[in-house]
Parts: C-alpha cells; sequence; structure tokens
C-alpha cells in the first residue's frame, strides 16, 4: 500500500507553537483522508523550527465505490414535494426513480445514489489546499507582494515550499498536484539553513529522513531534546558540575535548533551573590540556556550550558564569547535590581499615610514597598479597587480564618501586609514569575519571623492540582484569605467563569482552597464568611444589594461543589456517593469529604449493599405513595403493630437512629455508618414478612411512617436515594 510524504517548510516557527502545530497537522489531514474514504495503517507527526512534517503508512489507493438509497415521498404525494425529492437527489424525472412498496405506507420513490471512488492522489490534491490555507494558528502573519491581496495565504511565518510525494516503498513516487498561492508541491525540500542550504531531492520518507540528516537537520524533535540532555549532562559533568534540568526549556530549545550543539559558558562569580532564582531566570529567559550547580550542591556555579545552532569552526569560541557578554549584562543589570530593592525609596515622606494604615516600619525595605504600593493606587482589578485595598480586604478575611486553622494571628496579618509588596520590587518589575520568592527573600533580610518570610512565599500555592501547599498554619491562613478574597471578590462584581474561559483563574482557586482544606484537616465553614466578605465588598465599592438576597453567596458555594466534585472524583469516589451528601448548604467541605470516605467503605460492604437495596425500596415505595397522595401517619404507633417483623424494626431504627445522630454530632461518621448498618437484617425481614399496602388504612398508613423512618435515619448521613446500585 502507498505511503504519502508531506512537510510544510517556513521560516522559523516560533518553538512554543510547533508540537501542537505538528499535531494540528496530522489531525487535519487523517481527518479529511478518512472522510474522504481513505483509510490509513499509521501516521506520525515530526517538526523543526522551519518545517511540519507528516509520514502517513499504508494509505489506501482509491475510495471505494458508494452506493446510497434515498427515500422520496409517496407516488401520490403532491408536486412540489415530489419536485424537492428529485432536486436533492439530482435526479431528472421521476422516470430515473425507483418504486418501492410498503403494505402500511403504500408505494413511494427511491432514488439509487451512486458515487464512483477517487483516487487517492486525487483526493489529496482536493483536501491540502484547503488545510493550508485554513490552518489554525494563534497568530498568523501575511507577507510579500501577494499580502495586499483579499484572501491572501495567512501562515504563521513565510511559508516557502511544500512536499508532498505518494507511492508505494518499492515503485516509483508520483508529486501530488496542487499548488497554494504560487507555491507549488514537489518532491524537492532543503537542509541546514546554514550548513547544507541546497536543494534535496527526496522520493519517500525513509530517504526523505537519512537526506536531511546528511544536510545536518535532525527531524525528531523527541531526538533533537534527547541530543540536548544528554550532551548537557556529559559537558557539566566532565567540568565537574551537574546541570540543573529544566523540562520546559528543554522543549523551547529543542524548537530552536535543527543542529544542536552544546557548549559552557561562564560569567563572574560575583555574580553569585543574587539569589539563585534570579539567576536561573535571567539565564533562561534572555539566553534560554541552562544553569549548573556544584555535584551534590543546592548553590548555582558560574558556567551556564547553552544550545548553538551551529557547528562552528572554531569549536563554538565566538558563540560562548557571545552569549557570555550577554548573559554578563543581563546579570549585572538583576545584582543591580537586587540591591535596590534592599535600599531606601527617595520618597519615604509621602507614604507616611499608607505606613500608618497598614502599621508599616519605614525604616524597612519591603515595608516602603508595600507603602509604595497603596499609595500609588495601583489597580488590582478595575471594579475591585487598589492592590491598597485589596489587602486591607484580605486581611479581614485572614481574622476570620486563622482561629479555625490554628495560626497565631500577629503572625498572620504582618505576613498579609508584606504579602503583595514584593509587587513594587524592581526584581519582580522585571521578572513577574518570581512574586512571593523575592518576597521571601526580602523578608528575610528585613529580619522578618521565618514564618512571616515563608508565609509570603507560600500564599500563591497551590498553583495547581500537583504543586505543593503551604506548609506552615500562617502560610496557610494567608493562602486561603488571599484565595477567598479573590473568588469572592470576582463573585460579587459577577466577573465569574463561562464555559472554557477563565482569565482570573478562579477555578484554580477555587481548587487551591479546596485542596489545602481536606489536603491539610482544616474545618471551615464558609458560607458565613462569604456573606460577611461580600458584604464588605459591597460596600467598598458602593453596590447597593437586598441584604437578604443570597443567590450571590451560594452560587459561589455551588461552585465550590462543582470544584469539590471533580477533586473527590480524581481522588476515587463516586459521583453519586458525592451528590447524596452534598446539600445546597454544605459548607465545611472537610466534612463533606469526610461524609464520603465512609459512605465508600460503608457502601462497599456486604452490609452496606443490601442495607442500599433495602432503603431504595423503602424509599421508592413512600415516594410513589407519597405522589399518589395516600395518608402516612403522622408518627408511628406500636399498637398498631401486627408482625414481629414490624416491632423488631421500629426499635432497630430507634435504637440505630440515635446512636447516628450521635456518632454525626461528634463527626465520627464511621460509626455513624456502623449504626445504621445493623439495620440491615431487621429492613430484609420486614420486607420479607410485611405488606406494606395492607386492606386496612390505619395499618397501611402505619406501615408507611415506618418505612419514613427508614428513610430518616439514614438521611442522617446520605440521602441514599441518590445512590446508585
Amino acid at each position: 500500500m502507498p505511503d504519502l510524504l508531506l512537510e510544510l517548510r517556513s521560516e522559523e516557527i516560533p518553538a512554543r507553537l510547533q508540537r501542537k502545530a505538528a499535531g494540528d497537522l496530522k489531525k487535519l489531514v487523517t481527518d479529511a483522508l478518512v472522510e474522504a474514504g481513505l483509510s490509513y495503517e499509521g501516521a506520525r507527526e515530526y517538526w523543526t523550527p522551519r518545517r511540519l512534517t507528516l509520514d502517513i503508512r499504508g494509505l489506501t489507493a482509491r475510495s471505494a465505490d458508494v452506493r446510497e438509497e434515498k427515500k422520496g415521498p409517496r407516488t401520490d404525494a403532491n408536486e412540489k414535494a415530489i419536485e424537492g425529492f428529485l432536486r436533492g437527489a439530482g435526479l431528472s424525472s421521476v422516470s430515473e426513480a425507483q418504486i418501492q412498496s410498503d403494505p402500511k405506507k403504500g408505494d413511494f420513490y427511491i432514488a439509487i445514489i451512486s458515487k464512483p471512488g477517487r483516487t487517492a492522489e486525487e483526493i489529496i490534491s482536493d483536501v491540502m489546499p484547503g488545510i493550508i490555507r485554513d490552518f489554525p494558528w494563534p497568530k498568523p502573519m501575511r507577507w510579500g507582494a501577494a499580502s495586499a491581496q483579499p484572501g491572501s495565504l495567512r501562515w504563521v511565518r513565510p511559508l516557502q515550499s511544500i512536499v508532498c510525494t505518494f507511492g508505494t516503498e518499492h515503485e516509483e513516487t508520483v508529486v501530488i498536484p496542487f499548488s497554494i498561492d504560487g507555491i507549488v508541491a514537489s518532491n524537492v525540500t532543503y537542509g541546514h539553513r546554514f550548513h547544507a542550504p541546497g536543494a534535496i531531492t527526496v522520493k519517500r520518507f525513509g530517504d526523505y529522513i537519512a537526506n536531511l540528516e546528511k544536510a545536518k537537520v535532525i527531524l525528531d524533535g523527541e531526538r533533537r531534546k534527547d541530543i540536548i540532555l544528554h550532551d548537557a549532562r556529559d559537558v557539566a559533568f566532565a567540568n565537574g558540575l551537574e546541570l540543573v534540568e529544566d523540562e520546559g526549556l528543554l522543549e523551547e530549545v529543542s524548537g530552536l535548533v535543527e543542529l544542536p550543539q552544546v557548549l559552557l559558558g561562564s560569567f563572574e562569580e560575583d555574580y553569585l551573590s543574587i539569589p539563585a532564582e534570579i539567576i536561573r531566570l535571567t539565564i533562561k529567559t534572555n539566553q534560554k540556556c541552562f544553569v549548573t550547580r556544584p555535584v551534590g550542591g543546592d548553590t548555582l556555579s558560574n558556567k551556564f550550558i547553552l544550545v548553538s545552532n551551529i557547528e562552528a569552526s572554531d569549536g563554538g569560541k565566538e558563540i560562548i564569547h557571545g552569549n557570555g557578554k550577554v548573559v554578563r549584562a543581563r546579570l549585572s543589570d538583576a545584582l543591580h535590581f537586587w540591591k535596590r530593592d534592599q535600599g531606601d525609596l527617595p520618597d519615604l515622606e509621602t507614604l507616611e499615610a499608607s505606613a500608618k494604615k497598614f502599621d508599616l516600619d519605614l525604616k524597612k525595605p519591603l515595608d516602603q514597598r508595600m507603602a509604595k504600593l497603596d499609595a500609588l493606587d495601583v489597580t488590582f482589578h478595575a471594579k475591585l479597587g487598589t492592590q491598597g485595598e485589596r489587602v486591607e480586604r484580605i486581611r479581614a478575611m485572614a481574622a476570620k480564618v486563622a482561629f479555625p486553622v490554628g495560626a497565631d494571628y500577629k503572625l498572620v496579618d504582618r505576613a498579609v501586609v508584606l504579602a503583595k509588596a514584593d509587587l513594587r520590587t524592581e526584581a519582580v518589575g522585571e521578572f513577574p514569575e518570581l512574586q512571593g520568592v523575592m518576597g521571601r527573600k526580602y523578608a528575610a533580610l528585613q529580619g522578618e519571623d521565618a514564618v512571616v518570610a515563608t508565609a509570603i512565599e507560600e500564599h500563591y500555592k497551590p498553583q495547581g492540582p500537583s504543586d505543593q501547599l503551604p506548609q506552615d498554619k500562617v502560610a496557610i491562613t494567608v493562602a486561603l484569605a488571599d484565595k477567598l478574597d479573590t473568588l469572592i471578590g470576582f463573585w460579587a462584581v459577577d466577573e465569574k467563569p463561562t464555559g472554557s474561559k477563565d482569565p482570573f483563574a478562579l477555578r484554580r482557586a477555587a481548587l487551591g482552597v479546596i485542596r489545602i482544606l481536606l489536603e491539610r484537616s482544616v474545618r471551615l465553614t464558609l458560607l458565613p464568611r462569604i456573606a460577611s466578605h461580600m458584604g464588605r465588598i459591597d460596600t467598598d465599592i458602593g453596590k447597593t444589594v437586598d441584604d437578604n438576597d443570597l443567590s450571590r453567596q451560594f452560587d459561589l458555594l455551588s461552585f465550590f461543589h462543582d470544584r469539590l466534585k471533580v477533586y473527590l472524583r480524581d481522588q476515587g469516589a463516586r459521583y453519586d456517593l458525592i451528590d447524596s451528601v452534598l446539600t445546597p448548604e454544605a459548607d465545611d467541605l472537610l466534612m463533606i469529604a469526610r461524609r464520603v470516605e465512609a459512605l465508600t467503605a460503608f457502601i462497599t460492604s456486604e452490609d452496606g449493599k443490601n442495607l442500599l437495596v433495602g432503603t431504595k425500596r423503602a424509599t421508592q415505595i413512600l415516594a410513589a405513595e407519597e405522589k399518589k397522595g395516600t395518608v402516612i401517619a403522622d408518627g408511628v404507633s406500636e399498637n398498631l403493630f401486627r408482625l414481629d417483623a414490624e416491632k423488631q424494626l421500629f426499635a432497630a431504627i430507634t435504637t440505630a437512629s440515635a446512636e447516628a445522630s450521635a456518632a454525626v454530632d461528634k463527626e465520627d461518621f464511621r460509626s455513624a455508618m456502623e449504626a445504621l448498618s445493623r439495620l440491615r437484617a431487621p429492613v430484609d425481614r420486614f420486607f420479607d414478612d410485611v405488606l406494606v399496602n395492607d386492606e386496612d388504612a390505619a395499618i397501611r398508613a402505619n406501615r408507611l411512617s415506618l418505612l419514613r423512618l427508614i428513610r430518616e435515619a439514614t438521611g442522617t448521613v446520605a440521602d441514599f436515594s441518590k445512590i446508585s446500585g
């Protein structure tokens, strides 16, 4: 079976777009071919800075003939219906249609439509121009004289050539003929921009990849990554160092070169006085280089790893020299920022009001930066005011959270006041990724308590489902206060996530709150805190609301419930068990999780399974009778019992219900489940021995009331009617 080779060669594609673009190309082409009636054995995509390549193996040479029957109207239908059917089927008259009879519906027309198959070459030539023209680049561009014309080709960078060959492994391949904006598909590509820029004629993927290798192009992105990583490790080891690995940087650098050459550069040791985080980010962000450290050490060395796209004749000396000059210039700037941030601001007299507001000490550099952040009225959000106003609100929320967490409020308050101060430092201004990290370092330098310094960094955590959580109680409190203020604030101004859009990362903030509460075992009732804090925000922004309208507060609580369901499901919990313990007003997320955990263990036990069956039977009977309006006694009368099974069930429910309620009050859900498990045998016997719908109305009403007791007893821990099984 024939194979297809496709290459789209252009000017350098941004590294961050290459992998996805190659995947998009594979999906678009294979989907189009399959939709056109072709099949294939396998497809693999490749990418370099200058090309996207697709290798499709075992493609069918021709699509199958298609015979389709199209049912039309009855033969006695009106003329317009028949004419519409003929147009849709492509027939010129009813004589070209067939008539079929149906014993029930009568005679009706049938059109037999035959579509002959097409060759793969024809299909490929037909679909490729549209795929290329409509390729989903995030920011495509036009170029050249044709760019002035409407509808001209748009591509991420100027498209230069197209290779499209088709054929079997042992036969001569053909070029699939198509063109787009003057670029004609051919069997000619080009090698490395500097080392082998000449034309290369190719037939199929095997000689294509081999010829590119000879022309100094390594097509496989994963192989380029592997070469870079292993050569970098080897170079570092040869110099008594170890590579500080960075998967994101490795992915990016592999997308910058077609022929990776790993070299070792250096800078003056004096720059090692700069925090390692700044050095690493400076070298990574500005020069796309890796840093190194002594083997087994925590500090960085003054050597860095760079990756070139050229086999230099001088062994890379000039490349190393040029990169070293830029790295030293950048580190010089970083050192300047680092020292400036530890000095006094020039306008301290203008900061006294802000310092008084936040109890700041203007002799301390970080306090000065917080005062400056407030004095400048730096906007947090157009509808939510300034950063200074936000810090005041976080302080208020932290006061509501510190006690349940068990944190020292004075340390919490100090950490909150300084948490955003590093936003006014020059280091964070240059590298926003370092917010929190630099705050911790500057706080330590000015003698803050260690837990305060740590909280300044960790209050941003967790940043995602796999990120670390804050450890200390002070950090936990500040992290919760910060995230809760963010969520409540955006709910107050109706800036909620919609669909896939979440510009303020509110889903991540809610997940952060959930992870902290559950994984750090923090008991926190959310609803009163949401209500009081939203009221404060409404007052701050001058929003008039009905005090009795709690729809926004419950909507935010529902948002937490939705995020909690996702989190617990990822932990292995069943959705139906989560739904069975969740009520609209349930706002202690830790207790919800513990209920689900206990219910999961119970419902998978033999007693639990059987009690579930009995309870669901009871609730179904009860619901059916309630719907019909059947009289149900307000309470159970022992005088109306006629069978031992009734008496035993009533006694068991009375005992189990009391024990379960007491256990729930103590938040001992396992004991509550154990108490309920003792209902299994009497419930089973009741349904075996007792007819609920007795002819005597009083006895029937009493037995239905007994079923209601079963529902109420199990309802102390969960709504069993929502549990499947």
